[in-house]
């Protein structure tokens, strides 16, 4: 059993516990909410074979557009990729498997994985290309499809302020995915720009609660922001 104080730990140790061929949860919206810190590790340490499933593919050189890049990624959950030349080009190759779903669904399916549901009812897509190997029926006189739940082995999220206990508190619009794949993954990775001590985070700030939270990194955002310009360049 992972003891509280134990969940503070460096991104090296805390990455290196990813296999290859894990699936992964990665937060964000475009920029906003990605842990770029934890990637640009991921990349580091050489991980491969993975199944990603973030909102979008980033931009080639950044956040997981590198991890694409450098062929480490065999397959791709996501909204849309359309501002990734990269992913696109992989995909049309055939070396990226790419499962696209409409932002609402795929947030859903993450939602609904750490609700303990295993999929949800909707009606949203009938009659079109997102319905494909969809199981389909009938209630209370309307149809409608099954949508399974998705789950991951590990999450990587970003969180503004964390506390050695893996309690997390989100900034403006990085709160988009991060608290929903929290909760929807076997083990949760975080970083965050500042770590407290125990106390430190008033309870109503906190966003994630540490029960959902396995490892938590502090990370520079200055170096961050560094980084994304550099590779952007």
């Amino acid at each position: 059993m992972t003891l509280l104080n134990q969940k503070y730990t460096s991104v090296e140790d805390a990455i290196a516990m990813i296999p290859d061929g894990a699936s992964i949860m990665v937060g964000g919206f475009g920029s906003p909410g990605t842990p770029f810190a934890l990637l640009e590790e991921l990349l580091a340490q050489g991980q491969k074979g993975l199944t990603l499933i973030k909102n979008d593919a980033n931009e080639p050189e950044i956040g997981i557009g590198r991890l694409i890049r450098a062929g480490r990624v065999d397959r791709l959950i996501t909204s849309h990729i359309g501002l990734n030349r990269v992913a696109i080009e992989e995909m049309n190759q055939g070396r990226l498997a790419v499962e696209m779903y409409p932002q609402g669904l795929l947030a859903e399916k993450i939602r609904c994985a750490g609700a303990g549901h295993l999929g949800f009812l909707t009606d949203i897509g009938l009659e079109t290309e997102i319905a494909q190997q969809r199981r389909e029926l009938e209630l209370n006189g309307r149809k409608c499809a099954i949508e399974p739940a998705i789950t991951a082995d590990f999450a990587l999220i970003h969180a503004d302020v964390a506390d050695t206990y893996g309690n997390l508190a989100y900034r403006g619009t990085a709160i988009n995915f991060n608290p929903l794949m929290a909760m929807a993954a076997d083990k949760v990775i975080a970083q965050a720009f500042r770590v407290e001590t125990p106390g430190g985070l008033k309870p109503e700030a906190i966003h994630t609660p540490c029960a959902f939270v396995n490892h938590v990194v502090q990370v520079d955002p200055a170096t961050i922001e560094q980084g994304i310009r550099a590779h952007a360049v």
